[in-house]
């Protein structure tokens, strides 16, 4: 287990402006990253492999996307003792994201808004990070790497297609798999992507563009959608045909709600942006559970939102998904949480659904 209990670097960053903590941390791990300061929050990988979308993962628990958005950490975030780890969002072109600040924490119900907006140093750069991690370079990589794809804020929604195929292009090599972010509620109409005309004419793209890929780079690499939870049960259902039809390899369930129920009257929980943490868990729950009615058995389902404990891990698994995510759990909980969260899943024995 790490060297260095996260309860007293919490106390440090939370004393810090939400967002000056997050780049302090991710430079602090971009720096120590394949040296022996790694071992301050370096753990043991449980291991609990499980084969999905053709892939082999070493054990249940990944990281999700957002916290590293440019990719600059894949070692230091892989010594944490993750199965997968996935980074970006990343867009064709490099942008500065919405206006500061635009990360607020909510301490008293382990969440987080945000409105970060696809901040990113755009495709070139990204790829040129995970070119340049050691993870990229193992002949037996020791975990799997997902890369997360989005448009710019500055193209028409009507034109967003094309900066997927653009990204997906450029990902696509270096991809163990891909997700496709349709969900974000920081970049403006993106969730309109999820309507039934919409999603059947992006994915139908993708589906064309991958074919593609595939014959080129001589590999199949699979695709995952990253759906909301502000989603009713028929459009879940919609999307989970849509998902089949285009032949999509799984489904990441959820990205952070614009619903603010859970913490009504408390300090920050009318900013705007995306809600994460603790009080989009039950949401979560439920559009997985509903997305398992309506995919049946076999079909991959990553499982986000509100795991800050190896119960909560459980829970995700019980309701539906075969792996699970953490972002903000990290933040509240620290690195422990990963291997506390696998190894919780694998002596539950990987509970189905009830």
């Amino acid at each position: 287990m790490s060297l260095v209990p996260y309860g007293l670097a919490r106390r440090v960053l939370f004393s810090m402006d939400a967002e000056a903590a997050h780049e302090a941390t991710m430079a602090g791990l971009q720096h120590t990253q394949g040296t022996p300061l790694q071992w301050a929050y370096a753990s043991r990988q449980v291991q609990d492999p499980v084969t999905l979308a053709g892939l082999r993962f070493p054990n249940r628990v990944g990281l999700a996307a957002g916290l590293d958005k440019n990719a600059r950490c894949i070692d230091g975030l892989g010594a944490m003792g993750f199965g997968f780890v996935e980074v970006g969002t990343v867009t064709p072109k490099a942008q500065s994201g919405n206006p500061k600040p635009r990360i607020f924490r909510l301490p008293q119900a382990n969440a987080l808004i945000n409105r970060l907006g696809f901040n990113n140093d755009g495709l070139s750069s990204f790829i040129a990070n995970v070119q340049r991690s050691a993870l990229r370079k193992q002949k037996n990589p020791s975990l799997l790497l997902g890369l997360n794809i989005g448009k710019n804020a500055a193209t028409p929604i009507e034109n967003a297609t094309d900066d997927y195929l653009l990204c997906l292009d450029g990902v696509y090599p270096h991809a163990d798999y891909v997700t496709v972010n349709i969900s974000s509620p920081n970049t403006k109409n993106l969730r309109a992507l999820q309507s039934d005309e919409a999603l059947d004419g992006l994915l139908g793209a993708i589906a064309k563009r991958r074919q593609t890929l595939q014959r080129k780079h001589d590999k199949r690499v699979p695709i995952f959608i990253k759906i909301a939870p502000d989603l009713d049960e028929m459009q879940i259902r919609v999307i989970a045909a849509t998902l089949v039809r285009h032949g999509m390899d799984g489904v990441v369930a959820t990205n952070t709600t614009l619903s603010r129920e859970a913490v009504q009257a408390m300090e920050h929980a009318d900013e705007a942006g995306g809600l994460s943490g603790a009080p989009v868990r039950e949401l979560s729950n439920l559009v997985i559970s509903q997305l398992r009615a309506a995919l049946g058995q076999g079909f991959p389902i990553i499982g986000v939102g509100g795991i800050l404990s190896g119960r909560d891990a459980v829970e995700k698994i019980k309701a539906g998904a075969d792996l699970v995510q953490i972002y903000t759990g990290l933040i509240y909980s620290g690195p422990a949480l990963v291997h506390d969260a696998a190894l919780a899943i694998q002596r539950a024995g990987h509970p189905r659904p009830t």
